[in-house]
Parts: C-alpha cells; structure tokens; sequence
C-alpha cells in the first residue's frame, strides 16, 4: 500500500505516471526493450523529446522566441550557468535578492564570476518573508536580476514578480507548473525537476533566445545554454529516463486540467494545512501569511521535545518525511501537485489527533 509521501524532494510522483512507467518498463511500445535502453538519437526517443517540450509549452504558454532545454546538473547546476552565460556581454554585475539557502547558494556561485549586489535580504527576520520591492537596492548595470520565487526550506513564496529592466532569472525549483506564469516576463527561468516535473537527475530551463550569445568566452560547453540549444538538449547523452518520465507527467497534468487546475489545487491543500495551523495553539507557521508558500509549509510544536515523537507517530500513519530541513528544524509538508487533496486531510486529522492526545 502507497502512503502519503511530503517529501521535499525527490518528491511524490503522480501514481498513473508511476504505473504506466511500470506498465512500459520491459516492453516500451513494442520494441521489446525498456526507453532507457534505446538512443536518445533514434526516431522514437526523439519523438518523446519532442512531445515532452511541447507538452511544457503548451502548460506554461511559452512564447516561440524562448528555447526549451532539457539539461543535467540540477538547479544547482544552474547557479553557476547563469552568470556563466549572462556575464559575457557587458559588465559582470548581478542584483539578487536573498531569501533563503538556496538564494544564498545561487549567490555564493555567482560571485566566483563576477559581481553580486544583494539587492535586498530577508535574513534579519530568519529568512520568514519576501522583502517588498519598495526595499530594494538595485545597481545601475546589472547583467541580469535573480530570484527564487518560492523557497524550499524556509516556505516563502513571492506574491509578486519583480518589475526590472534588466533580464528577470528565476529559480522555479519548487513551484514550477503549480500556477500559470506570465513566461514572458522573464529573461530566463530554470527548475529542478524533482519536484513539480519528474525525477531527479534532469533540470527545464527557459531561456529567452536573445540572452543566448551573451556567455563569457572561457564558459564550460557543458553549461553554454547555446550549445544545448542548437543540439536539442543532446550535445551529450541526456539522462533519457528522466526526459520520458517528466514527459508522462506534463501529459498527466494537461489531463488534469493543466497550471489552471494546479492552482487552484495548490491554494485548496495549502489553505486547509494553514487554516488548521492559525487555529491550533499547539501547531504554529514561522512564516509571514502574505508569503506563505503553497508548496512547502513548514510548522513547528509548541513543545519541540515532542518532534521526535510526532515524526515517529506521523510514520506509523502513513505519514511521510515531515521533518524540517536540518538548518530549521521543526516540521515541513511539502504539497506538489503530485500530492492528492486526501494527503493533506490525513494529515490534518492526524494533526488534530495528535494535539488532543499531549493535551
């Protein structure tokens, strides 16, 4: 029996996804053989590739003048990719805004290139809200401006999209395809896939076509954004299975009703987990209400001697990976589309039981 699965990530994937790659797995449309084991260059692995950059664009509504690419290296791989590949025509200035450990990740990397102008920082609170743009500090020359629109750890999400004149780069990570997004906005934005889009082991990076001949001349060709764009996400071997398995889901979302339905999914599951929280004395948010994310919610004990406990209690219910990131502590459900509303429901009434039963 499947339980209920909050990991942050590698997180939960839709179970018809799961058992179609079950289904495929030895006999993948007739060829006898598995997807992973035929060439990312043959007429029908490239017709997945196809589809599944398709099917992304038509979810997200991706203007024709911006590149799709499948790409390895996680987000991670992306912080050094960005200044990398934006740095080259100009000064090497970056405005980023600091929200969180992943924020600051993207900042550390940036700054072995070029450099970093913290534009504003939520770290005298705890990293527990999204500075409101009034706060700013933006530089005069900056190659581009980054963001993390929803962080992970700390469970703040941005309910705005930053106004700049310079390419706009967002790290999607974790709330990609949860909501429709005005793609147009941006200059660049990237995700790592284990969250909203498939397994690990691939990143989606959208990349707006005149930001592609602005990389440093000494760039990785493993991280040109140019050269994956011009050999279709293959100047290498991709991690194939994962590009199948995000193409199932991107099929599985549009069945759902695409970003739309996600949406407002997203907002039912959260509002039900934060609506009991505020009524709780015993369970509280650390986060700011106007920046609570839908994604990620973490929460704390009133007493923290009894964390261990309730993740203990939590697991023996079907319950999974609740605990809060090691830097926080605390509680963390993360609430991915793959994540059903009877999830939540579960762990709301578990919650609830939880409290009544230390009262």
């Amino acid at each position: 029996m499947r339980k209920f699965n909050f990991c942050a990530g590698p997180a939960a994937l839709p179970e018809p996804v799961l058992l179609q790659a079950q289904q495929e797995l030895l006999d993948w449309r007739g060829l006898g053989c598995s997807v992973m084991e035929i060439s990312h260059r043959s007429p029908e692995f490239v017709e997945v590739a196809e589809r599944a950059e398709q099917d992304l664009r038509d979810l997200l509504s991706i203007p024709d003048n911006y590149k799709v690419l499948f790409l390895q290296g996680g987000a991670t791989g992306q912080f050094s990719a960005v200044p990398w590949n934006l740095f080259g025509a100009g000064e090497k200035v970056a405005d980023y805004i600091h929200t969180g450990q992943w924020a600051e990740k993207a900042i550390k990397e940036a700054r072995r290139y070029g450099q970093v102008n913290i534009v504003a920082s939520s770290e005298d609170r705890n990293f527990t809200y999204a500075p409101a743009a009034d706060s700013w500090q933006q530089s005069k020359n900056a190659a581009y401006f980054h963001y993390t629109p929803n962080e992970t750890i700390g469970g703040v999400e941005f309910d705005y999209v930053p106004d700049v004149s310079c390419p706009l780069v967002a790290d999607m990570s974790s709330n990609i395809l949860s909501h429709p997004i005005a793609v147009e906005k941006y200059g660049m934005i990237y995700a790592g896939a284990q969250k909203n889009i498939g397994p690990s082991g691939i990143a989606v990076a959208i990349v707006r076509d005149d930001l592609l001949d602005r990389a440093l001349p000494e760039i990785p060709r493993s991280l040109n954004w140019k050269v994956a764009a011009d050999a279709g996400s293959m100047d290498n071997t991709p991690p194939t299975f994962a590009w199948y398995l995000s193409g199932l889901v991107f099929q599985w979302l549009k069945a759902q009703g695409g970003v739309e339905a996600m949406a407002e999914l997203s907002l039912r599951k959260s509002g039900m987990l934060y609506d009991f929280i505020d009524g709780s004395d015993f369970y509280s948010s650390p986060v700011e209400k106007h920046c609570r994310s839908r994604m990620n919610v973490p929460f704390v004990l009133a007493d923290d001697a009894l964390d261990k406990v309730f993740l203990q209690k939590a697991e023996e219910a079907g319950l999974l990976n609740l605990k809060g990131h090691r830097s926080v502590g605390g509680m963390r459900a993360s609430l991915y589309n793959a994540v059903p509303v009877e999830a939540v429901e579960a762990l709301v009434s578990f919650m609830a039981d939880f409290e009544q039963r230390q009262a």
